[in-house]
């Protein structure tokens, strides 16, 4: 049985393929999906996503969170 070695944090990001993840983004945008694929620069395909994107209203004190689901999606991973 051969066991996998996380040497670097892409190796961490390998192991994590077919698998849920999270990822949080910038503007208040947060994704739920399958690991499809992934490159050096961090740029994913997700399956299956569920994307959550909270618009913060300042003046009344108040979140609302907008959620959505999208079959397949391309995350730009440098930026």
């Amino acid at each position: 049985m051969q066991t996998a070695t996380i040497e670097e944090p892409l190796d961490l990001v390998r192991l994590s393929l077919d698998e849920q993840i999270y990822v949080k983004l910038r503007g208040n945008r947060e994704l739920h999906g399958k690991l499809h694929a992934f490159d050096q620069h961090l740029n994913m395909v997700l399956d299956e996503v569920e994307e959550t994107i909270s618009e913060v209203d300042e003046n009344a004190h108040s979140v609302r969170k907008v959620n959505r689901s999208v079959p397949m999606l391309f995350v730009r991973g440098d930026g």
